[in-house]
């Protein structure tokens, strides 16, 4: 497990360093969107990365790594968004953004350290194209609950989701990062 929170740690990092350069560069921007367009882009890049696994090529040159890291950050925008609801306009500084960043990665991590104590890295034994898929159906289960404006009878809900979204990349970054 020792390996695993430093695994983690790493490419939450790299997830994150990129998250702040975005801020300085765009600044929170994404506070206007609404939590449907967040799971749009998740949709948008998990459905590029499955392109790409089933093509064998990519026509542009961005690989699946960057797409990955776009997951991980829109599904942490997600969750900010899920608990502040969206905004007419920037409304939070890039340090007020950072730091909720922070705090609903910990939380994120959290769980996957809690899960995967439980099913005992048996992550580290699935396909990488199976990470791809889990995405992918978490994304389609978000977009029902959010078509039934968020009621779920026994199911978790939209965090729930973004969660399993953030760690399911974070799981094929580590692979990416570590070649396993």
């Amino acid at each position: 497990m020792a390996d695993t929170v430093a695994q983690f740690e790493h490419v939450i990092g790299i997830c994150r360093e990129l998250f702040a350069k975005k801020l300085k560069d765009y600044g929170p921007s994404w506070r206007i969107l609404r939590s449907t367009s967040l799971t749009d882009q998740i949709f948008i890049k998990v459905n590029r990365i499955r392109s790409i696994e089933m093509k064998g090529v990519s026509r542009i040159d961005e690989g699946v790594r960057s797409e990955l890291i776009g997951i991980v950050n829109y599904g942490i925008i997600g969750l900010i968004q899920l608990e502040l609801g969206h905004a007419e306009r920037e409304d939070i500084t890039a340090d007020e953004a950072l730091a909720l960043y922070d705090r609903f990665m910990t939380q994120t991590k959290n769980l996957m350290y809690a899960k995967n104590h439980d099913y005992d890295e048996a992550w580290r034994l699935m396909r990488p194209t199976s990470y791809t898929d889990m995405i992918l159906s978490k994304v389609h289960r978000t977009k029902q609950i959010e078509d039934n404006q968020g009621v779920t009878l026994v199911s978790e809900g939209i965090d729930a989701n973004y969660m399993d979204m953030v760690n399911y990349a974070l799981f094929a970054l580590i692979r990416i990062e570590y070649a396993e």
